[in-house]
């Protein structure tokens, strides 16, 4: 495996690090966006009203969006053992 190959691998793994948390933090960054407008329209600022919604809502975005997780993870892995078997 030369360097050529190597970068395009670590290229791919970023690349899907960046797909498969992108909707989780875009979720994450709605909920805390509603949430800090509803704080701001109420003027309740207690701090731990942020962060229990955010949790349990990229929770469930996790829960939700596990199977695509897995299919591109598992894509992935596979293209990456074909890689590996062909250099032998």
């Amino acid at each position: 495996m030369n360097q050529t190959e190597i970068i395009e691998v670590v290229r791919e793994a970023i690349l899907i690090s960046i797909q498969l948390g992108t909707p989780v933090m875009m979720i994450g960054l709605v909920v805390g966006l509603a949430i800090a407008l509803l704080q701001a329209l109420t003027q309740v600022q207690e701090i731990t009203l942020v962060f229990v919604p955010k949790i349990v809502a990229m929770m469930l975005a996790i829960f939700v969006l596990f199977p695509g997780f897995v299919a591109t993870l598992i894509a992935f892995t596979q293209t990456l053992a074909d890689r590996m078997i062909a250099l032998n």
